[in-house]
């Protein structure tokens, strides 16, 4: 019987391949040999930002290295996710992942495919979000809200996080099922959403927790909080969903990479979060802010992304918002 013949052609691409299998897991080990820039998209002072500064100190500990967190806010949090897209694919360049990253491309062109663009290595928390107004407003309750929108139509002002964001569109479907119009003001982040609020710029802001300070100093009155159940840190505020407004957000987010990444690689980085959420400085920074453990690995958080997509896609058309082309 005759032999196969291998060319040098052949057996150069079958050692580069074996070399590559090889060389990738010894890389993943030895992985980071420089600092690893972690995108937070939300600016610097807010809830996110002090969570993802407990986030990263704690990585850095558990991948042997340095991990350094870089804010880039604006454009309804989704500038990490563009900047991934240029990335190369090594683990130095990763980013925090809000649900607005599955939300925006429905509504609007923006520079990044989240079902083809992006790695999801793993999800690590979630947002406790509610709508708060200054604690000397005439405004005391959800009732009160609806019946002064109901009676000034576009005359109550409310601020979140940007245009798309979970903060902006549960407010917009809240105030669909009531029947009432209320104007929208976005801002960057919550620093300056609060500080809108309490400087009396807008009637109202809708966020996650970084209004808690404020709530607990007397500054602020806590309306409602959007999840499935009541907070434990507020048991005596309602949910929307409660108050019959059929209105939920349990807002889980994670961390991604750049699309490409070795498996190995993804497999680093994914225990090494999952180690942080052990950490006792996370945990109590996770308390602090009423957030949540909400774990998934890559494979269960790559799945949620393709499953969230699909269905925000449903709720963006449902409220008119999908964009036109």
């Amino acid at each position: 019987m005759r032999q196969p013949q291998f060319s040098r052609r052949d057996f150069l691409k079958s050692a580069v391949a074996a070399s590559a299998t090889i060389a990738f897991p010894a890389i993943a080990q030895s992985y980071p040999s420089r600092p690893v820039r972690l995108i937070c998209p939300w600016p610097a002072g807010g809830s996110t930002d002090i969570v993802m500064r407990a986030f990263t100190e704690s990585l850095g500990k558990s991948l042997g290295g340095t991990v350094v967190l870089d804010n880039k806010p604006g454009a309804g949090g989704i500038l990490g996710a563009v900047e991934l897209v240029n990335a190369k694919p090594d683990g130095y360049t990763l980013s925090q992942l809000p649900l607005g990253i599955f939300r925006l491309p429905h509504m609007q062109k923006v520079a990044f495919d989240p079902m083809k663009d992006l790695t999801y290595i793993a999800c690590l928390t979630g947002y406790t979000f509610g709508l708060v107004v200054r604690a000397d407003s005439p405004i005391k309750s959800i009732k009160d809200l609806v019946d002064y929108a109901k009676a000034n139509p576009d005359a109550f002002t409310y601020g979140s996080t940007g245009t798309g964001t979970t903060p902006h569109l549960v407010v917009e479907q809240f105030a669909k099922r009531a029947g009432i119009k209320l104007l929208h003001v976005p801002f960057k982040g919550n620093a300056d959403g609060m500080q809108a609020l309490l400087g009396g710029h807008v009637m109202a802001h809708s966020d996650a927790t970084g209004w808690a300070s404020a709530v607990e100093a007397g500054r602020a009155r806590l309306l409602a909080t959007y999840g499935s159940k009541r907070t434990k840190r507020w048991p005596n505020v309602p949910t929307l969903l409660e108050l019959g407004y059929q209105t939920v957000s349990d807002s889980p987010f994670g961390i991604g990479g750049p699309k490409g990444m070795d498996p190995a690689m993804i497999t680093r980085i994914q225990d090494a979060l999952r180690k942080t959420l052990d950490d006792p400085n996370v945990l109590a920074t996770l308390d602090k802010f009423d957030q949540p453990v909400i774990w998934m690995d890559s494979a269960a958080y790559t799945k949620f992304a393709h499953d969230t997509y699909r269905e925000e896609k449903e709720t963006i058309e449902s409220l008119g918002l999908a964009k036109t082309s």
